[in-house]
């Protein structure tokens, strides 16, 4: 969506990388960076004493600072600064700075320094830069960063970056992320203004800190020993949980040319505005509509087709240029050239829809779950466009999951044209009760996109097996998937030729069961999205039951495992966040050797945590044990004060995994 990343789930995450882990190395200068030599304020930093951290981090922030000036005509130019200093071998990675630049955001400067702990001084330079594009699916675009490789970037010694960037004046706000995975001794905020200008500021997971007056209509935020935000498995968006400080700003007279939204609202209407004509039906969309819905009357069929045209017959490509960062290309243009990336595929699919006489409307998203904040309204915040599609509220669309009844627009269908394994009526994970603005002709609002249930992404295993004399366990499995459960498994299969699909299957079955080899395996459904997939294979495991005198023990439970361990290391700082609901069950037969009699089994277990549940049923006649559990995840977010009730289910789901029956051998 916007010029930073790009809108594929694959390239944004590439992008978003690449940016988290190299501008952590960005920043400020009022004066010196166009000067040779170490600056002062490097050396400065570097004079800072070090505490000792009891989580003994890689590197500290020493400092972190941004300064933003508006000139009257609405120009915003940026000076940033950050210094670290590395204290371990994990840390060498922040001697890599790199700063990300276009038409819009063009880099006026750029260097870096380090000084050793011997006190040796070395300086890189702009023109030392590597130049490169965070997309690789990107046909063509303006979209860049500059990275530097700064020397001596080794434990014990200082690295610091400064740069100054001029910014896009069409967005008068900026956001400060004050807080890094690792500690901030100083971070600073500076923010000067034209005297008939105003600002209003938003702060998120720390408290409003007041700034000091630093002249006329200049203002200054500092803030001291800010504590880490470390990446934990399965934890929040890590800008959901971390600080950061939303600025707004424009003219007291509110003529002021750009933009500084008070609501979203306002800026959904922005946004109607940017993109009015977008999706104009021309003649060529409207034969290409008649030629893919044909006789079709009825509205599902339409939107079946249309939608399938979009989401696999025009093929996704990051368009980074300028403001295209925001603004789709015409609906004709994208149907001419048979590419786009989101935001001209959601255009084109709305024209096309338009065409059949059905609406829709924009959504713009970010794919990182609770990263918008409902508090401060920013088109800096998106980087990804779907379509809500308004349909009947008789509309007879199988499994339409992703549907919601909205009080002003009615029944809305939420599809992303992007993702082409995720079917019409289902929504990707990261979407999955995230905020959307939904954006009308004229202005728009703020909605939760629904979650699918978890009855409706399953992992269903059907496992008929048999135990011989020897110990040895074969027999065959039938998986059955829906929801991203299908998707994960559709996109392995995509990424191998036909003849490395048995290794895919390998993968699978070492995972479930161990030391089993496998003998036989195909797969339904491949490449219809609308259905559930099925995976059939058969397997071969010696040894699998194990024999103590005269005493055979083997795991009832076959299929794989469904506790964890995440739970068990230091204690948990962030809450745990799944990525989405889902109901996975195994229905294991195993015929038993009719010479020998089963002795124990385990018990039947049921356990209900409201988040999140787990049963089994154990069961035993005419020497075939019967083993059928059922594993749900109802919520997607489970809060620190309930994380020990999740530890307590993942040990009772371990136990039961662990538990054996007995065979007593005559």
């Amino acid at each position: 969506m916007t010029p930073r990343t790009s809108c594929s789930r694959r390239s944004k995450r590439r992008g978003s990388e690449l940016f988290r882990h190299l501008a952590p190395v960005l920043f400020l200068a009022l004066t010196g960076g166009a000067f040779g030599g170490t600056p002062q304020w490097l050396k400065q930093a570097a004079q800072m004493s070090v505490p000792e951290y009891a989580d003994a981090p890689d590197a500290v922030v020493l400092l972190d600072e941004r300064v933003t000036t508006v000139s009257p005509s609405g120009e915003i130019r940026t000076v940033f600064r950050k210094a670290y200093k590395i204290l371990r071998p994990g840390g060498t990675g922040k001697g890599v700075a790199a700063v990300y630049f276009d038409n819009e955001t063009q880099l006026t400067y750029f260097k870096a320094w380090s000084i050793t702990a011997s006190n040796q001084e070395f300086e890189v330079k702009e023109g030392e830069a590597v130049e490169t594009s965070p997309f690789a699916e990107a046909l063509y675009g303006d979209t860049h960063y500059k990275v530097l490789q700064i020397p001596a970037a080794q434990p014990g010694n200082i690295v610091g970056y400064e740069y100054q960037q001029k910014q896009r004046p069409f967005v008068l706000q900026s956001v400060w992320s004050f807080q890094d995975d690792i500690p901030v001794r100083l971070a600073r905020f500076t923010l000067e203004l034209p005297s008939t200008w105003k600002y209003s500021a938003y702060w998120r997971n720390h408290a409003p800190v007041s700034p000091q007056p630093a002249g006329e209509n200049r203002w200054v935020w500092e803030l001291a020993n800010i504590d880490a935000v470390p990446s934990e498995a399965q934890m929040p968006s890590w800008r959901s949980v971390a600080g950061l400080m939303g600025l707004s700003f424009a003219k007291k007279d509110p003529e002021q040319k750009g933009q500084s939204f008070g609501s979203w609202q306002q800026l959904a209407g922005w946004y109607a505005q940017l993109t009015s004509g977008r999706r104009d039906v021309t003649p060529a969309i409207r034969e290409k509509v008649h030629e893919l819905v044909g006789n079709a009357s009825l509205p599902e069929a339409k939107v079946a087709r249309l939608a399938s045209y979009v989401q696999h017959g025009i093929r996704y490509v990051a368009i980074e240029i300028g403001i295209g960062g925001y603004v789709p290309h015409a609906a004709q243009e994208v149907l001419a050239s048979g590419y786009g990336d989101c935001k001209d595929k959601a255009t084109l699919l709305s024209a096309m829809l338009k065409e059949a006489g059905i609406d829709s409307y924009y959504v713009l998203m970010n794919v990182d779950r609770d990263y918008l904040t409902r508090d401060f309204p920013s088109m800096l915040e998106f980087n990804h466009v779907i379509l809500a599609i308004r349909i009947p509220a008789d509309l007879k669309l199988q499994d339409a999951y992703a549907v919601v009844d909205d009080p002003h627009l009615g029944r809305l269908l939420y599809f992303d044209p992007t993702d082409n394994v995720t079917p019409l009526g289902y929504l990707p994970p990261y979407l999955q009760s995230n905020d959307g603005l939904v954006v009308t002709d004229t202005a728009g609002e703020l909605v939760k996109l629904p979650l699918i249930p978890s009855a409706c992404n399953r992992l269903l295993r059907v496992a008929k097996l048999t135990l011989d004399n020897t110990g040895t366990l074969k027999g065959e499995v039938e998986e059955l998937r829906s929801g991203p459960s299908a998707t994960a498994v559709r996109r392995r299969f995509a990424a191998v030729v036909n003849k490395d699909r048995q290794k895919i299957f390998q993968d699978i079955l070492s995972e479930l069961v161990d030391g089993a080899s496998l003998t036989k395996a195909s797969v339904s459904d491949l490449n219809d999205a609308s259905v559930p997939i099925t995976l059939k294979y058969e397997f071969n495991a010696p040894g699998y039951a194990q024999r103590l005198g005269n005493l055979f023990l083997f795991r009832s439970c076959v299929l794989g495992r469904k506790g964890s361990n995440l739970l068990e290391a230091k204690p948990r700082k962030q809450p745990v966040q799944f990525s989405h609901a889902v109901m996975e069950g195994d229905v294991v037969t195993i015929e038993l050797p009719p010479e020998f009699k089963l002795e124990e089994m385990p018990q039947s277990v049921k356990y209900d945590y409201g988040f999140a549940a787990y049963k089994n049923e154990t069961a035993v006649a005419e020497h075939t044990l019967k083993y059928n559990r059922i594993y749900e995840v109802r919520n997607l977010d489970i809060p620190i004060e309930r994380l020990e009730e999740l530890k307590q289910l993942y040990r009772q789901i371990a136990d039961d995994e662990g538990a054996l029956s007995i065979l007593k051998v005559p």
